[in-house]
This record gives structure tokens, sequence and C-alpha cells, in this order.
């Protein structure tokens, strides 16, 4: 689990209360000189003109101590719409920041410009590269305002540590706002972090982006910059401590009372004594800090949680499961988590036995676990795991009831409401990022598919989840074992697909950033290509260096396979992106009919390579036509490229336009057998796979691969086809099969060829996690 914040919260349990949080106002806002704040704004990332790939945001600790940024967040909104600052992607913080240092950032990016430098957080926020609105946030909670349309409320105020408005913004600090930024500049905050006279405009001046992170050399602002002080307010009269047994010292309240029938607990700020059995314990170090307890004659109410965390480090008391305590502690309720914090005493009073509750998924329709809350409980059906991307840094997966959850754009009788209620987020109990022990990776890492029974924890929340601590271990079975090779496609020619995940031969650019990784990234490559041994290959995401980086790609297969075995077309026309497309193909197979084509339609960021190919020893021609489409992310999108709200995300309008364009080349090139090939960005029932079927082509992979295996690519734990294969219709009659091979998707994160925070003894030069994305194998008897 994310470490969260216990700072903030300790101090207004206690009366205590940082100057820095208390005067923020409405428009004009204004703080007094804050601990640390934003010192550097950028938001043109991967755009035309731009020298770096990603928007960002930069902090900077301007005290004298260190400061915590567990459980904070930075969120964004826009200049003057009407949208919350929540309503957009929050991206958490966490660590400690020492004085003078800064943090970086990354946020939404793009195909053009420079990578960053290595970012201590990241996020998916697209923000304006304009005119905009960042607040650095004391909670990882959304904020339901945005200061202009929606004033933001005196409790939101309190949670806002900085507040950075630019260009047209209507809302920031002071006077007036920051100036407005461009693709080549970014706002800067003056004193290289250290001014904070709570004027944007008078603190920030545009200069070209330099993004510092924790590596970078520290900054202090020297003697008299403020530190992080707390004005005393009228303490709150402590709970008597007891003259005899403290066991013998009655509950004030039962355990449901404090937890109440709503979201949030009724006892807010109270001090209570609450009496119940220990169910869960995580006080040790690197865990939660705490324990959860449970009492053992629940209340009649189902809409009442019956558990509690309590906040309560072992240096107070150490406790284990079973315990029967007595726990006294302010009612609280911490980003959406009810708890005790701080707890003042606890004592064990004896011993006593909770059963877990037994529940299944989905949940019912218009429920949630907040009746469960810091309950125990256990799931006895077969629980599929969906989503392992966060496995390697905070120790989670994500599982769903009845297999894995598809997209609900990538076949039809999907529903996303009861995808949402088939899932569970189960954490590991830790606060420790990118652990050197990763759960779930002995005696092999888990992958995707993989299932578990009788998951067994108490319901914690944190991060805008609940989320299960287990309680006991948890084994997945291998019920979706590694493919050692791809399905059997027959044939007498084998055409893949296969999305690089960016090979780059320059480094620290978008692939690898150290020569080690180089090697690393190339070994897991050409095991791919060497395990598809497919006739003609066509790639997605090689770096747009002329033949450098395809050629040495190339080279590398054929040092595997043998001098000779593959040759690499040249592109006429790659385009101006940081990737291009290309094809790989063995000469002794298939002989080029003509030169490559391609397209000069503006319409295509990364114009097609097209080439015509029959066998060597003669007959019927085919045409591959490899394409990569615009991506969904929503970078500078605008008009009918915004998002929809349709479940096709932005620039779907650009994408219909391609597949337009592409049907558009197949008839006025008259090209034979087309076989589009590619990453195409959208899903199995998405308007521009349907503009190609209406146009003609067929899906081969949606003819020959079973529905449950029709998936290339994950995200957020919702699985789909993105990369494809389509056929003209005198084809379609020669196309003897059609495989995805799992060797990727499947796959969590950590066993790719990244050396950063991926445990070592996990990597191996294989084809598994090679990409983000799965290949595609066609055969073809011609």
């Amino acid at each position: 689990m994310r470490a969260l914040t216990r700072a903030y919260a300790a101090l207004a349990a206690a009366g205590l209360v940082a100057t820095a949080v208390a005067t923020l106002s409405t428009v004009p806002a204004a703080a007094e000189p804050g601990a640390v704040v934003i010192s550097q704004v950028y938001g043109s990332g991967g755009s035309a003109g731009a020298p770096l790939s990603n928007d960002f945001v930069e902090l900077f600790n301007r005290s004298g101590a260190e400061v915590s940024l567990d459980g904070w967040s930075v969120q964004y909104a826009s200049a003057t719409g009407t949208g919350a600052f929540g309503a957009n992607p929050v991206t958490p913080l966490s660590g400690t920041l020492a004085p003078g240092a800064y943090y970086l950032v990354q946020l939404a990016g793009g195909s053009t410009g420079s990578a960053l430098p290595a970012p201590d957080a990241t996020g998916t926020a697209n923000m304006s590269g304009s005119s905009g609105k960042v607040a650095l946030v004391r909670s990882a909670t959304g904020l339901a305002c945005n200061g202009g349309s929606a004033p933001c409320s005196a409790d939101q105020l309190a949670q806002i540590a900085d507040l950075v408005g630019y260009g047209t913004a209507n809302f920031f600090e002071g006077t007036a706002a920051a100036p407005g930024l461009s693709a080549t500049t970014a706002g800067v905050r003056a004193q290289a972090g250290c001014a904070d006279t709570d004027d944007n405009a008078a603190d920030f001046a545009t200069a070209a982006p330099a993004p510092r992170n924790t590596a970078t050399p520290a900054a202090p602002c020297g003697t008299g910059t403020p530190t992080p002080t707390v004005t005393p307010t009228p303490t709150p009269t402590p709970t008597p401590t007891p003259t005899g047994d403290p066991c013998e010292v009655a509950p004030t309240h039962e355990i449901a009372q404090v937890q109440g029938s709503g979201d949030s607990t009724p006892l807010a700020g109270q001090r209570v004594r609450v009496e119940g059995v220990v169910t869960g314990d995580f006080q040790g170090t690197g865990q939660l800090n705490g324990f959860f307890l449970q009492d053992p004659t629940p209340d009649a109410d189902p809409a009442t949680s019956d558990g509690l965390f309590a906040f309560a480090r072992a240096s107070l008391k150490d406790v284990k499961v079973g315990d029967r305590v007595l726990v006294s502690g302010t009612a609280t309720e911490f980003n959406g988590w009810t708890e005790l914090s701080p707890v003042t005493a606890v004592d064990v009073c004896g011993t006593g036995t909770i059963k877990p509750v037994v529940r299944t998924l989905p949940r019912p329709a218009g429920t949630t676990f907040e009746p469960l809350e810091n309950v125990l409980v256990t799931f006895p059906e077969p629980l599929t795991v969906t989503e392992h991307f966060e496995l390697g840094r905070f120790g989670e997966v994500t599982v769903s009831s009845e297999g894995r959850t598809f997209q609900p754009t990538e076949r039809e009788g999907v529903d996303a409401d009861e995808n949402a209620r088939r899932m569970l987020l189960i954490d590991d109990g830790s606060t420790v990022q990118n652990p050197e022990t990763v759960p779930f990776t002995t005696p092999h890492a888990v992958r995707a598919g993989d299932a578990a029974f009788g998951i067994t924890g108490v319901l914690g929340y944190g991060f805008g989840s609940y989320r299960l601590q287990p309680t006991k271990p948890i084994t997945f079975l291998r019920t979706n074992p590694r493919p050692k090779a791809p399905f059997p496609v027959f044939g007498n020619v084998r055409v893949a697909s296969l999305n690089t995940l960016n090979w780059f031969t320059t480094l620290d650019s978008r692939g690898a950033n150290t020569p080690e990784e180089q090697q690393r990234q190339l070994a897991k490559l050409v095991a791919t290509l060497k395990g598809l041994n497919a006739d003609a290959v066509g790639l997605m995401e090689v770096e747009n260096n002329g033949q450098t980086a395809l050629n040495a790609l190339v080279d590398a297969l054929n040092a595997e396979v043998g001098a000779g075995t593959y040759a690499a077309l040249s592109h006429p026309y790659p385009g101006t992106d940081a990737v291009q497309v290309g094809i790989i193909y063995k000469p002794a197979k298939l002989t080029p009919v003509g030169e490559a084509k391609s397209s000069t339609d503006p319409v295509f960021r990364r114009p097609p390579l097209i080439q015509t190919f029959r066998k060597a020893k003669g007959g019927e021609r085919f045409t591959m036509l490899v394409n990569h489409y615009k991506s969904k992310r929503c970078d500078d999108a605008t008009g009918p490229d915004t998002d929809q709200g349709d479940g096709q995300s932005c620039y779907n309008a650009e994408r219909v336009r391609q597949a337009k364009a592409t049907l558009a080349l197949i008839k006025d090139l008259k090209l034979p057998n087309p076989l589009v090939l590619g990453d195409l960005n959208a899903y199995s029932e998405e308007d521009p796979i349907d503009t190609l079927e209406a146009g003609g082509l067929t899906s081969v992979t949606k003819k020959h691969v079973p529905a449950s295996r029709r998936y290339s690519y994950v995200f957020d734990g919702l699985w789909g086809e993105l990369d494809h294969a389509m056929v003209g219709k005198n084809l379609l009659k020669r196309v003897t099969g059609a495989t995805i091979w799992h060797v990727n998707a499947d796959e969590p994160l950590i066993l790719d060829y990244n050396t950063e925070f991926n445990p070592p003894g996990l990597y191996r030069p294989d084809a598994y996690r090679s990409s983000d994305h799965d290949p595609v194998l066609v055969g073809l008897r011609l």
C-alpha cells in the first residue's frame, strides 16, 4: 500500500494546525510561505515543438526540515472550466523531501521531445500548455471544487499546501496568475524555488523547462527560510487516566457507532473508547503502523461496519491477532478511511475469536464495500488476477470474479458497472515502495489470468479504493500458464505484428536509459521474434532514426537465427514522429513486389509502411499495410477529438479518419490482397475497427481466436485487443489461422528490461514482458 500522510491528521487531532494551512482564501488565493511549494509547471509535454515528452510539476522543499509527502497529491484543473480538481486524474505522492530538495511529478505526454529525468511520482493528468491551475494537496482525495465556478470551501482550502494558477486561470495566489506558458516555456518559481510571496504573478516567470528530481543536488534556501510551524490551540480534554486496572475502564461507544451507517464517521473529532478483537496486525516496520479490531458482538444494522483501524504503532502497544483490546483515541475520517487516530491507549484484556464474513463477487448493484470497511472478510470463490501494474511498486494486484474483466468497447455485453463490482484490490499491508521482496513472485511471478481461492483479509481503504490487506497467505494457481510458443497457425507463410515498446538505439530517450538496459531489451525482443518465426513482421515503436534502430534489431536477430535470415525494408516516408513503423522479412521465403510505399497524408502522424510480397518461389501476392494509429492519450485534444464519454477516449475521431485513409490507400493504390496490421489503438467494437470492417476488411483474430483469449493489452484492469490483423475478402480465403501470443500483457511490469526498481533476480533474456502489447501471428496459404 502507498504510504499515507499522518502529520497533518495528527496535528489536527491534537488541535494544532500549521500556519501554512490556514490562510488560503477565495480568488485571489493566498497562503503563508509554505514549506513545500510548486517550483515549476510545464504543460506542453509531447506536443508539436515541445523539447520534452511529458507534462510535469516540480516541487521544492523551502524549509530547513524534512517534509513527508506521504498521502499528498498533485491535482490539476483547467483555467476557467467547470470541472473540479478531483475530476481529473489525481497524482498521489509519497516519500520524504529533504531541505532544498526537488521532487519531479511526471504527467501525461506524447510522442515528441526527450524523456524527463527519472520521476519521483507519475500520473496521467493532461495539463494545458498555456493556462491552468495546479494544486499541491495534503490529501490524495480529489478536491470537489475548482476555485472558480465551484469555489473551494474552507475545509478544501485547508488541504491546499500550494497553488499555482497560470495564464488565464481564475484561481491563483495573490493579485494575478503566473504568466501563460507555451510549448517551449515553463512557469518557474524565482530563486531556484525559494521565492514565495504568495503572489503567483510575482513568484513565477517563464523559462525553458528544466525539470529537477530528488537526485538533483539540493539547494537549501539558507538561514531564515521558513520551516513548518504550528500554532497551538486549546487542547481537548483528555480521557481520564484510570487509577486501577485499565481493562475496567468501560468503552464509551460500540465500533458500529463510530463507523455510522454512511461513508463517514458521525463522531469525527470526538474522543472514544471502543472494544474489539484484533483481526489484522500491521504494526511492523514498513507496514500500516496500526492494527484492525472488530466487535465480536456486531449490531443488527447491515449498513454499519463493525471494524475499525487503529493508527497505533507497536511502540504504543504491541498487539497480536486474537487479542481482545480496549482502544482509546480520536474518531477520524482519514482520506475516506474511518479510523482511530491518534490513539492514546491500547489495553490488552484477554483473547477472542472473529470469524471472517463470507462474501462473493460481484457486489450487488448499487452497493459498495463501505459496510465491510475494516472487517475481516473471506472470498471462497476463485478470483482471477486482472491487473498487476502496481505489483512491483506498491505490492498491489486486482482480482475479479468470473475471469478477467474486458473493456466495454472490446465486445458486446460488457457492463462497466458490473466490471467494477467484480473487482477487488489486494494490497500487501505495507507502506514500502519498490520493496526488495515483491509479493506474489515466488516461485514465479503471478500472471494475469492466474487465480486464487479463499482470499482472506481485512478491508481497508486508501487512495480512493477499498483494499484488502491479507491476513493469511494467498497462493495464486497457475491457471494461465505461460505459452512456450504461439498457437499453430499453419499455412506456408507466417506474418506477424509486434509493438516493440520503444526500441531505441539512442539512450535515455524513450527506450533504454543505459547500455545494460538496451542489451536487456534487445535480448527480449530477439527472443520474441525468434519465437514467432514469422516470414514477415510489422513493427511499431521503432526509433525514427533512419535504418539505425531497425538494422540493429535485425543484426541481433540474425546473430541468433543465422546470417541473412532477415532483412529490413527502408521506409520511404517515416514521418517526423519520434517512432516509426517498419517491416522485416525473410528473403529466402518472400520477395518484395515493387517498391515500398507510404502516405504523405497528414492524417497519419506515423505514416504507414506498405509492401506487396509473394513467395520467393512464386505464388499469390499479398500486401502488408503496417499502421500505428493515434493513441488514446488526451494531450492537446480539441473539438471532436476530445473524450466524448463513449468509452473510446480521446482522438477517436482522428483514428476514424486514419481508418478511412487506410481504406483509401487500398483502393487508390489497387493493393492486391491487403493485410492491415498494427497497433490501431482501438478496441474491437470501436468506430475505427467498425470503419475498416465496413470497408471490406475482416478481423482474422475475431474469426480464429476464442473470445476469452482475444486480447493484447490491459489498461486499468480492463483487457482488449489494440493490435489487429485485418484482411481483404480474397485473402480471407487463404488465412489458415491466427493467434495472439500472450507473452507480454499477462506478465507483470517488473519482468521487463528496466533496471530501476525491478528486482534483478526476476529478469530473464526471454520473450516474456518484452513489450506491453502481445504480438499477433497470422498463417496464410499462398
